[in-house]
């Protein structure tokens, strides 16, 4: 896109490339609003790329009584789900159930039993998880994934990988989600109704002048510009202080709770296609997931994270915390030897000065300020499954101040590539297999579950695999990455093989560099360069 003229006036001004800022953005530029944003790095590159990879309810907030939240979010996750089956699908979730299960000392539901029940001494009975299910099967009105089922494992595929000691398990729903892509797509789809998206630029300072936000921008290696908008969104994440702080300079008495979630990933653990909720005798509850057809996500953790400035890492005790956990169910014990990849995110939860990161509130808050003459509306909090809701109500608080802007219209419109049923990726495979024979299975399914029907516009007239370009291994070709960097906002070898995709799991090193170098020289980086 062409450098805006400094005298335009845009309504919104978005600070922040996460999944809210980018959920936002399309909300508002849908609605008739001119819309700009800026993220300091890249796409997703914090908290929106670093979650567990789940649309879901959150059973365990059940037991902090925050039903709204639940019902809000597995009511979205159908929603989410139907306009977004490439990169959104269901998993089944195995429960398995010991008498040791205790709660968190600090929840309500624990608080309850201990005076009801102080004969428990903190354990979850199974006729109260049993119920904590059928309140998550039916808050949301199911209409495609299914419900919650008994299961005995002795002798099953689920029961297999684990402990004799477990005999029962509860298996219910929820869906997996590529955390980055859905980022990605909502950035796309706003740009493409108008908005302008910027990466690698950083917000050096916002000021009221005259009624407006005068927005200096800082593009990396290019001069530094000025926008001005009629309102400022304040989507940081985990900077949403520094910038009340430190960029727009105003007083104000919310604040986040930062949050460390770390992660690893093993080989694959076991041959299905399930996941596990393993809980733990401390209360705490960790999941092991099927990814990336060969490997195993195990997480996550709650600690305190104090610096935002301060990259989160999985640290060495955490890592010994999520294998031991595990192997207190697996038969096969797993060790940090076996950990091929971490990652770690800071969640910028809603300070509502509770006495543990676990018992932190995982509802948002969203506060507009007109202290310094124009608005500003802050967003604190969210979780992935119901930022497409936090969007709409966050427009709430934008309406008044565009009394013409359209209505919501997000729920049902697919992302883009989406545009197909639920459960039709194995035709759409089957026909980009059609199309381009040379593809293998693995490649073509890779393809349709990061792209869609987009898949089809990456390969183009490919006849051959050649056709494709420069290979860069695990499939990854020049003409996918061209389409990552002109279509998708990537810029570095980084964004591609970590956020566009896993395929850092399947590089080598001297791979991901080849890539970086190619990336430096392309003609294709100027010209992205010069749109900014």
């Amino acid at each position: 896109m062409n450098q805006r003229n400094l005298h335009d006036i845009v309504d919104l001004f978005v600070i922040g490339g996460g999944i809210n800022g980018c959920g936002i953005a399309r909300d508002a530029v849908g609605r008739g609003l001119s819309v700009e944003l800026a993220e300091m790095n890249d796409l997703a590159s914090a908290t929106s790329s670093a979650s567990t990879k789940l649309f879901h309810g959150g059973l365990r907030y059940l037991e902090y009584f925050e039903i709204r939240l639940v019902r809000e979010a597995l009511i979205e996750r159908e929603t989410l789900l139907k306009a977004m089956p490439h990169i959104s699908w269901p998993m089944r979730f195995v429960l398995p159930y010991h008498k040791d299960m205790r709660f968190d000392t600090d929840t309500p539901t624990s608080k309850l039993l201990s005076i009801v029940m102080p004969w428990m001494k903190g354990r979850r009975p199974a006729w109260l998880i049993r119920f904590g299910l059928f309140l998550y099967d039916n808050l949301g009105g199911r209409q495609i994934l299914k419900g919650t089922t008994s299961l005995s494992l002795a002798g099953t595929p689920e029961g297999a990988p684990l402990q004799d000691r477990f005999e029962k398990a509860y298996e219910y729903s929820d869906c997996w989600i590529e955390d980055s892509r859905l980022v990605v797509l909502n950035a796309r789809d706003a740009q493409a109704r108008g908005a302008k998206i910027n990466v690698r630029t950083k917000v050096v300072s916002a000021e009221q002048v005259d009624g407006l936000w005068e927005i200096t921008l800082e593009p990396k290696g290019l001069p530094r510009r000025v926008v001005r908008a009629r309102m400022l969104v304040n989507a940081g994440g985990p900077w949403v202080e520094d910038i009340i702080r430190n960029t727009v300079r105003i007083n104000a008495t919310e604040g986040v709770r930062l949050v460390r979630g770390s992660h690893i990933v093993t080989p694959k653990l076991y041959d299905h296609d399930k996941c596990y909720f393993f809980q733990g005798e401390d209360g705490r509850i960790i999941f092991t997931i099927p990814y990336e057809t060969d490997f195993t996500l195990i997480g996550t953790t709650d600690a305190e994270h104090t610096d935002v400035s301060q990259k989160p890492v999985c640290t060495p005790e955490e890592q010994a915390y999520l294998v031991e956990f595990a192997s207190k169910y697996l038969k096969t014990p797993v060790t940090t030897d076996d950990i091929v990849w971490t990652y770690s995110g800071v969640r910028p939860l809603y300070d509502d000065g509770a006495t543990s990161a676990t018992a932190a509130t995982r509802d948002y808050v969203l506060k507009v300020d007109e202290s310094a003459g124009a608005p500003i509306l802050n967003i604190f909090g969210g979780k992935i499954t119901t930022y497409r809701r936090l969007a709409e109500n966050a427009f709430k608080k934008i309406a008044p101040f565009f009394p013409n802007a359209g209505g919501p219209w997000t729920a049902g419109v697919p992302m883009p590539g989406g545009d197909f049923p639920v459960d039709g990726v194995a035709d759409l495979q089957a026909s980009l297999t059609a199309q381009y024979p040379f593809l293998t299975e693995r490649w073509a399914a890779r393809l349709v579950k990061a792209y869609g029907l987009d898949a089809f516009e990456v390969l183009g007239d490919a006849k051959t695999e050649s056709d494709l370009g420069q290979p860069f291994g695990a499939t990854l070709t020049e003409r996918e990455v061209i389409w990552l960097v002109q279509k998708e906002f990537a810029r570095s070898a980084e964004d591609i093989v970590w956020r566009r995709s896993k395929l850092g799991l399947r590089l080598s090193k001297d791979e991901i560099e080849m890539l970086d170098a190619w990336l430096a020289k392309a003609p294709v980086m100027s010209s992205q360069q010069d749109a900014v």
